[in-house]
C-alpha cells in the first residue's frame, strides 16, 4: 500500500508543479516589466509546493510558534532533514531567494519554476561556482530581498546536525545582513533520504531571533556560526517531542502550532 500511495504522491506533485509552472511563466510575462525582485513569480512557485504538500496525503506540516519582525538584509539559515523541508519552509508568509544545487535546475517543471522564482544555483566543490553564487546572492540583499541557505549544505542522515560550511555567515558579516535561524523537525521521516517512499510525518517549522552582524569582521565568523547553530539545536529540541510520527492519512483538525 505505501508503494501505491508513493507513486501516487510523486504523480500529484508532478502534476501541481508542471501545472504550477504555467501559471507561474504567465504571471512572469505580465510582471517582468515592474517586478524585477520576483516576488511573484516567486511566491508562485513556493504556493506551488504548499500545493503539492496539503495534497500529499502523508504528510501533516505546520508552522509553530510567532513569526518575528526581520528586515529584508536577512540571511536565514536552517538545518536540513530531507526533501521536504523545501515544502515545509515555503509555509512561511514571504518571499526570499533560495540556494539550491545546480542539479535540482535542471529537473523538468521543478528547475524552470526555480529560475523564474529567480533561486541561485550552486554547484557542489566547485569554488569558482560558489563566488558566483555568493555573489548573486549578495545582489538579491541589495535589491531587499532575503535569502534562504542550508548552512549544512546537505541533508543530514542522522538527527545530529552536520558542520555548518562558512558560505552563508561569511556573506552576511561581508554585506551587514542578520541572520535569522530557523529550525524543521520531523521531515527527516516525510520522505527519508535515498529513498522514494513516502511515510507519514507530522512535521514543524519555527523561525529564530534576528542575529545582528553590526560590527562583526570576518574574525567573528566562528562565533557568528556558533550562535546560529546554537538557535538551531534549541529550538529543534524543542520541536522534537511534537513531531510524532502520524499513523493515519487522515488529517485530525489539531496541530501542534
Amino acid at each position: 500500500m505505501n508503494a501505491l500511495l508513493s507513486i501516487w504522491t510523486w504523480f500529484e506533485i508532478g502534476l501541481v508543479a508542471l501545472l504550477g509552472f504555467f501559471v507561474q511563466l504567465v504571471l512572469a510575462v505580465f510582471t517582468w516589466p515592474f517586478d524585477r525582485r520576483k516576488v511573484v513569480t516567486g511566491r508562485c512557485f513556493r504556493l506551488i509546493g504548499v500545493t503539492a504538500a496539503k495534497l500529499t496525503p502523508f504528510w501533516h506540516f505546520r508552522i509553530h510558534g510567532e513569526l518575528p519582525q526581520f528586515s529584508p538584509r536577512t540571511i536565514f539559515v536552517s538545518n536540513h532533514e530531507s526533501n521536504a523541508d523545501p515544502f515545509i519552509i515555503s509555509l512561511l508568509p514571504w518571499e526570499m531567494k533560495w540556494l539550491g544545487k545546480a542539479s535540482l535546475f535542471k529537473i523538468p517543471a521543478v528547475g524552470w519554476s526555480m529560475w523564474l522564482a529567480g533561486d541561485i544555483p550552486v554547484t557542489r566543490g566547485d569554488q569558482g561556482s560558489a563566488k558566483g553564487a555568493m555573489a548573486q546572492c549578495a545582489r538579491w540583499l541589495d535589491k531587499g530581498m532575503p535569502v534562504m541557505i542550508f548552512p549544512e549544505g546537505t541533508r543530514s542522515k542522522t538527527d545530529e546536525l552536520l558542520p555548518f560550511k562558512d558560505g552563508a555567515f561569511r556573506l552576511a558579516i561581508e554585506t551587514g545582513a542578520d541572520v535569522i535561524p530557523m529550525a524543521v523537525s520531523g521531515t527527516r521521516r516525510a520522505l527519508p533520504k535515498h529513498s522514494w517512499r513516502f511515510a507519514h510525518a507530522k512535521a514543524l517549522v519555527t523561525v529564530g531571533t534576528p542575529i545582528s552582524t553590526k560590527g562583526m569582521t570576518l574574525a567573528d565568523l566562528e562565533r557568528l556560526k556558533g550562535m546560529a547553530r546554537e538557535q538551531i539545536l534549541a529550538m529543534r529540541a524543542a520541536l522534537m517531542p511534537l513531531t510524532s510520527v502520524v499513523t493515519e492519512p487522515a488529517r485530525e483538525g489539531a496541530s501542534a502550532a
